[in-house]
């Protein structure tokens, strides 16, 4: 064989090495099917997408509010729109500008006009209208909400139909009308059992507008610690938090508003009493009952549920309330109520006298009868406040007034939070039931029994999430009318900010969609795909949003990079830049050699 010949063949089999290296993986393909895209996570209400492909040039694309509506005449809505729209114009792009093709001939969508048609309130509330629609066609992009947080809603929709293909922007034409199925769309953290500093509750909060969840459930203090700086009660803090370091100022918490007020989340606080109260205690050892040890409690501790046979306990209450409503914006309150001792109010002969004088007999009644006394008390309070406040308690406030067989002490405004169901961990009531019996009184209650996220397994957990609805008990249409949601709850006994975001998401997305999306949208495999897009869009926002399953998203969460973290990082294909560039280089070499062959 002549030399010449010899080395065409050689770099013909190069340059097939090159192009097999180059194809798109066997895994790749396979996964064609199990990540969907351009697709909206909550699934919309209605949805018309047709092939019609309109490409955005990130270079010209606009978003702009309509000047003639509420948008910009506005200023409380304006305030909103104009974050929202430059917060937005950083997200609907994401392909590196060096791996972005021209669309130079493609039909172009050039703007997304938003248009608001009635004034706006400046922070969002449980009866807040987040409707909004959004057309997509030859004419160009319109997105129309009633208010600034339908807006917001809409924005999101919009940011999620866009989607990446070979190296441009594209978006199909769509037709949506959507609104939330629940006005109560909650996750509670817990900054007690572990503090969780600023940047990851506000990186939470993005997490949570991405999902179009609505209300921040702020269990901010509890037994083991109490970091809400007072500056009423200094030594709440002082003495009851871990350290000093470990405390949330007033700043702090107006920065966690006003965050949460742009994405139109709600921010509800929860200081919960009369139980879980130790670190209370230490700053302010005069407000909760002091216990002793019994025959059937030899090692009770010393301080346990609030003193409820103290006058000056409600004193203490009323100014520490007026303190914290003054700061946090929302009317609804979680004063908590669940998981009372009452073996250390049974050990205290104050407490028995107390009893005595009310009429309450020394039984399980009585004591309930007691927490009743309490709660009664606590919830006058907040009505008695400048503004005007509503509770919001734990199921066990609602079990134990019907113990005493008189709710009349239980103001049909108060909200009922059902957590308890009924496994081999809890022997409470089954939380299907209790939503039964809640509603039947004429309460309004929220679900969180099937919700509980710090409870894991090993594989992929969230279509339990997905499957349970607020809705499924025995109820007529007007009880089911009295749910007005639920929340995700994540308890922090083994959680902190090393793995707070991950452990949350894309688990409370599951929630996300079960509260706002049609009962009849219940399918968790047919949401796989879905989920798996969200997924990966979170994390390649700056979302750590734990897998699935084995699996990758294009753009891989960098902890080293700054967020948001749009880069690419090596696939399952590898590096496509350069095995593209050795693809061209053999291809240009072996076609300079056929020509010096044939010479």
């Amino acid at each position: 064989m002549k030399p010449c010949l010899a080395f065409l063949v050689a770099l013909s089999l190069q340059a097939a090495v090159a192009e097999w290296s180059y194809q798109t993986s066997w895994y790749e393909k396979a996964r064609q099917d199990k990540v969907a895209r351009g697709t909206v996570w909550p699934q919309p209400r209605s949805i018309d997408t047709t092939s019609v492909r309109y490409y955005l040039d990130p270079r010209s694309f606009k978003l702009e509010a309509d000047s003639s509506s509420a948008a910009v005449s506005d200023p409380e809505c304006k305030e909103v729109v104009d974050h929202a729209l430059s917060r937005y114009g950083g997200l609907l792009f994401w392909i590196p500008e060096e791996d972005r093709a021209g669309v130079d001939g493609d039909e172009i969508l050039d703007k997304l006009v938003l248009t608001i048609t009635r004034g706006c309130t400046r922070y969002p509330s449980l009866e807040s209208d987040e409707s909004y629609s959004i057309l997509v066609n030859s004419d160009g992009a319109t997105l129309r909400a009633q208010t600034a947080w339908g807006a917001l809603r809409g924005l999101e929709t919009f940011s999620q139909l866009i989607y990446g293909e070979n190296g441009k922007h594209v978006i199909n034409g769509t037709s949506i009308s959507d609104s939330p199925r629940f006005p109560h769309r909650g996750i509670m953290i817990d900054t007690a059992r572990h503090y969780l500093p600023l940047p990851f509750i506000l990186n939470h909060l993005d997490a949570m507008a991405y999902n179009k969840m609505n209300v921040l459930h702020w269990h901010i203090v509890d037994d083991q610690a109490f970091p809400f700086q007072s500056a009423t009660f200094p030594d709440l803090s002082g003495k009851g938090a871990y350290t000093r370091k470990h405390v949330y100022t007033p700043d702090d918490v107006s920065q966690v508003l006003e965050f949460a007020r742009l994405r139109g989340i709600r921010v509800i606080p929860e200081f919960d009493t009369p139980g879980h109260m130790m670190s209370w205690g230490q700053g302010h050892p005069e407000i909760l009952t002091r216990c002793y040890p019994t025959s059937f409690q030899p090692d009770i501790y010393h301080l346990g549920p609030a003193n409820p046979a103290r006058e000056t306990t409600y004193t203490f209450m009323r100014k520490l309330f007026e303190e914290i409503r003054q700061l946090f914006a929302d009317e609804y309150f979680h004063v908590g109520g669940d998981e009372v001792r009452f073996q250390c109010w049974n050990s205290n002969e104050e407490v028995h006298q107390f009893m005595v004088q009310q009429g309450f007999p020394n039984s399980t009644q009585g004591f309930a009868d007691l927490q009743g006394y309490y709660i009664r008390r606590i919830l006058e309070i907040l009505h008695q406040v400048p503004e005007t406040t509503r509770g919001i308690v734990w199921q066990e406030i609602f079990d134990n007034f019907e113990i005493t067989g008189d709710l009349t002490g239980l103001n049909l405004d108060t909200i009922i939070h059902v957590w308890e169901w009924n496994d081999t961990r809890y022997q409470g009531e089954p939380f299907r039931e209790e939503m039964a019996k809640v509603t039947a009184a004429g309460y309004r209650t929220i679900l969180s029994s099937c919700y509980y996220l710090n409870y894991i397994s090993y594989g992929r957990d969230w279509p339990q999430y997905y499957e349970c609805d607020p809705h499924d008990f025995q109820g007529t249409e007007a009880q089911k009318q009295l749910v007005i949601g639920g929340e995700a709850c994540l308890w922090a006994e083994w959680v902190d900010s090393t793995n707070f975001i991950p452990r949350m998401w894309p688990r409370a997305s599951a929630v996300a969609e079960r509260l706002w999306s049609p009962q009849d949208v219940a399918d968790s495999e047919a949401a796989s795909p879905r989920m798996e897009e969200q997924r990966c869009r979170m994390v390649r926002r700056g979302i750590p949003a734990q897998p699935q399953g084995p699996s990758y998203c294009e753009y891989e969460w960098n902890i080293l990079s700054q967020l948001p973290n749009y880069r690419p990082v090596i696939t399952s294909s590898g590096l496509r830049v350069t095995e593209g560039l050795f693809h061209i280089m053999f291809l240009d070499v072996l076609v300079l050699a056929v020509v010096k062959c044939l010479a």
